[in-house]
């Protein structure tokens, strides 16, 4: 983990400057260790957007059981939510809290598949990318709405996808997971290629158009699982 990339308390105008610096510092090109452990990250908030509630859930990979992949750690981390909802700029109000989950985990995985944006975002860094950068692992932006650029209609059977471009690039795809169902928006965040995101995706696809690693970390974010032990705990 990067511990100097740098500091938090910064005035909006000085996040955007950041972000362009650091979005020249992605590499977007394969460099992945042999893949043991995948994590899944989301985030979400309570006390009405005053506490930041990151999810992190690890799970071991196995490519002959893929996509039933074991649960190895789930981690809730919770923190005072740093700052307010700005558009362009939510990385900055989320990675911290992600960081301190990360932190908890006793494995680290290889790769990080982000419930957001990677570089699928106006200045080329949204929170998987950014969180790359901190982690210094590849990540994978996987978002079930677009945040930025254009595309063409996509196909209708599971695996079509077409590319999403801003100003002549392309900076993610538009990949229809599960057949007739509406798309989801895969952008490569860090130390990896658009081609090994979306394979990597389709790898971890189960029954439902979210890959598993973030669809276990939105489920933790939004306390379903938590509020459902909750009301195991009352009636046993």
């Amino acid at each position: 983990m990067n511990s100097a990339l740098h500091e938090w308390n910064l005035a909006p105008q000085e996040a955007i400057a950041l972000q362009k610096e650091l979005a020249q510092r992605l590499e977007l090109t394969d460099r992945i260790d042999p893949v043991t452990h995948i994590a899944g990250m989301d985030i979400g908030f309570e006390d009405d957007g005053d506490t930041t509630r990151a999810a992190v859930v690890l799970l071991k990979w196995d490519p002959a059981t893929a996509p039933d992949l074991a649960v190895v750690e789930q981690i809730v981390h919770r923190e005072p939510t740093r700052m307010p909802y700005i558009p362009g700029l939510l990385s900055f109000r989320e990675i911290p809290a992600a960081l301190g989950a990360f932190k908890k985990l006793s494995t680290r995985p290889e790769l990080v598949m982000v419930d957001g944006q990677g570089i699928a975002h106006p200045r080329r860094l949204g929170i998987a990318a950014h969180l790359g950068l901190w982690l210094d692992l590849p990540t994978i932006g996987v978002a079930k709405s677009r945040l930025y650029g254009k595309h063409e209609e996509v196909g209708e059977r599971r695996g079509d996808w077409t590319a999403l471009t801003a100003r002549g690039e392309t900076i993610g795809a538009v990949l229809r997971s599960r057949e007739k169902v509406k798309p989801i928006f895969v952008s490569p965040g860090h130390r990896m290629s658009l081609e090994t995101s979306l394979s990597w995706v389709m790898q971890c696809l189960g029954r439902t158009k979210l890959p598993e690693p973030t669809r276990l970390a939105d489920r933790l974010a939004s306390r379903r699982v938590e509020k459902r032990r909750e009301r195991a705990t009352r009636t046993s």
